[in-house]
């Protein structure tokens, strides 16, 4: 991949996977300031802005497919074999535009899912705020995605199930009548892992773009506080 998906920090997949699941577990301790600021506040502020920017870009029209790090692959689930699989899924046209009107349908997963993130941001308890803001570029999203483990993919399910059914694409529709036993739900739910994944890779990047230039946050605190890092 060339870059994020705004194209202003470049930085690849890869990276962003290492960090996001780096097997250390952070250490844990007091919590400290610098001046008058909480290195708590700064890593909450941190967390905000990176996930309103993620989310900002992701329920835009084409925000899953446009991204670098967030674009959606077939799930495994339409790669299962099935008498009709083989003529209809094997197309390189017809997976093209399955994979794009998935893309589509988890925008629908993802406004859903903002809330979620929002809340547990404000909520999340965070007790060494300063090994998070010197932890690397992804270390608060994932700590964050942690402390969250399943709750996005289970708000997306029900929403994208709903989405699925709502929408009676035909291209959709084709390829799960392909599938041998699997029905919308099934799909919903598969597109929700991958959405889930795909959501935080992109509040990754967008925390590793603001470690690189806080300035475009327009945040003093958060300036402050990453200033030097």
């Amino acid at each position: 991949m060339q870059d994020w998906g705004s194209g202003e920090f470049a930085l690849g997949r890869r990276a962003l996977l290492a960090g996001l699941f780096a097997s250390g577990a952070l250490a844990v301790s007091g919590c400290a300031t610098i001046g008058t600021m909480s290195y708590v506040e700064i890593v909450q502020r941190l967390l905000r802005h990176s996930t309103q920017r993620a989310f900002a870009r992701l329920t835009e029209p084409d925000g899953f497919w446009d991204s670098a790090v967030a674009r959606i692959d077939l799930p495994v689930l339409f790669g299962k074999p099935g008498t009709l699989a083989g003529a209809v899924l094997k197309s390189p046209a017809f997976r093209e535009k399955l994979q794009h009107e998935l893309n589509t349908l988890a925008e629908d997963g993802a406004r859903r899912a903002a809330p979620v993130v929002a809340e547990a941001v404000r909520n999340i308890a965070i007790t060494d705020a300063l090994a998070l803001i010197k932890g690397g570029k992804t270390a608060a999203t994932t700590y964050l995605r942690q402390a969250m483990g399943p709750a996005l993919v289970n708000a997306m399910i029900p929403e994208l199930d709903q989405a699925m059914r709502l929408a009676e694409n035909p291209i959709l529709n084709q390829a799960i009548s392909a599938l041998s036993g699997v029905s919308i739900t099934d799909a919903a739910h598969a597109l929700a892992l991958d959405a889930d994944n795909a959501i935080w890779y992109e509040i990754g990047a967008s925390e590793a773009e603001i470690r690189e230039n806080p300035a475009a946050t327009n945040d003093p605190v958060l300036i402050a506080g990453l200033k030097g890092l």
